[in-house]
Order: structure tokens, then sequence, then C-alpha cells
């Protein structure tokens, strides 16, 4: 699954549009779509969704040991 099909259910489950995400994220409609187009979210991005929707991002690395990195 890509990140902006995450972001699609996110805001399904959010009970939010993209366009809203996208105002509440601090951005235009237009420039959030043409991220999600292009697959272009930082992390930085993704934890600031994540704030806005009141929800967690969490990434990292799992080594075959189970540490997290």
């Amino acid at each position: 699954m890509t990140i902006s099909e995450q972001i699609k259910i996110l805001c399904v489950r959010s009970d939010i549009s993209v366009a809203e995400l996208a105002r509440r994220v601090g951005t235009s409609p237009q420039n959030f779509n043409a991220k999600m187009k292009r697959e272009s979210f930082t992390i930085k991005d993704l934890e600031r969704i994540a704030s806005v929707v009141s929800c967690t991002f969490e990434r990292y690395f799992i080594l075959d040991s189970g540490e997290k990195i």
C-alpha cells in the first residue's frame, strides 16, 4: 500500500476530506494532491499529518532480532 493510499484511508477514518487535511497541515489542496501523486512526503510531512488528525506516526527498520532502528 502506498503512503497516498494510507493517507486517503486516514482521512476516511478521521472523517475529513483530503482537501481539509491539506488546509490543516498548512498547504493548499492543489499542492497536497501533487505530493500525493508524486508520493513525495517527507518524514516531517507525515509526522505533521499525524499530529493534525491526533494520531501517531511511527517509522523504523526492524532487524531480524526484532530490534527497531
